[in-house]
């Protein structure tokens, strides 16, 4: 167990008057170490045992079945974890802000960062989606222009990084790392047209150097953690299949 430091602070006060005005006079700290020596209190042992086995019972649900072993380390580009948290996405988001707004998402870009572990060949369980995704993370959408999603395609090819992308996306880069390709659901981007982006709220503020989303011409909050997402994804798939693919690639030629 982790040592910690108690301090038991002693005010040693006087009165120096007869309106029983109170003066700080002196303050000494005691240490005491906190170890596995310490027992444990059983009656809050006893009172919090039920709710962990609740939490444990719910979170070793098994709801889904992995065929292999994904990592987000399997690709340069794009892998299929990544792969898959970007379609998963997608696919549980859009029909949520399509009814509220009667609009399509375009796209959707998350951070290779936020991937934290893999996806372990055998049962998926709640307690994969939230290995996979620790944090309090939600989807947003945003309305930004073409020219916008085109700095975005620059950023991607200038820090070389998996970060997911939905299948919408076609970017391919020429072997200096140099854009050569770059298209949403089969067209050019145009900068002049506004696409409808889903991401994380972490990157809409600013996260991992991401500036593009700002400005824009709407800003939509789902309330819907992208946890909240892999689990419900996976509840829909009797066994997933994410692969890598041509979404996202570099040509050596």
């Amino acid at each position: 167990m982790t040592i910690k430091h108690i301090f038991k602070l002693y005010f040693l006060v006087f009165v120096f008057s007869c309106n029983n005005d109170l003066h700080l006079s002196k303050i000494e700290g005691e240490r005491i170490e906190i170890d596995a020596a310490i027992a444990s209190d059983s009656d809050i042992e006893n009172f919090i045992k039920p709710y962990r086995e609740n939490v444990n019972k719910n979170l070793d649900s098994v709801i889904s079945y992995a065929p292999d072993t994904y990592s987000k380390s399997d690709g340069e580009f794009n892998t299929a974890i990544g792969n898959l948290m970007a379609d998963a996405v997608f696919e549980e988001s859009n029909p949520i802000f399509n009814k509220r707004t009667g609009k399509t998402i375009d796209l959707v870009l998350l951070n290779y960062g936020g991937i934290r572990s893999i996806i372990s060949q055998g049962n998926i369980k709640i307690r994969t989606a939230f290995e996979v995704m620790p944090f309090e993370n939600s989807v947003v959408v945003v309305a930004i222009k073409g020219q916008q999603v085109l700095q975005m395609m620059d950023y991607l090819s200038k820090d070389k990084r998996a970060h997911p992308v939905s299948k919408h996306l076609q970017l391919s880069l020429n072997k200096n790392s140099e854009v050569t390709k770059a298209t949403i659901s089969g067209k050019p981007i145009d900068k002049g047209t506004t696409y409808y982006v889903a991401t994380n709220d972490y990157l809409y503020n600013g996260g991992d150097r991401m500036d593009f989303f700002h400005p824009n011409d709407s800003f939509y909050v789902l309330d819907y953690k992208i946890r909240n997402v892999l689990i419900d994804y996976f509840k829909r798939k009797d066994t997933i299949r994410p692969k890598r693919d041509n979404r996202y690639i570099k040509l050596e030629d």
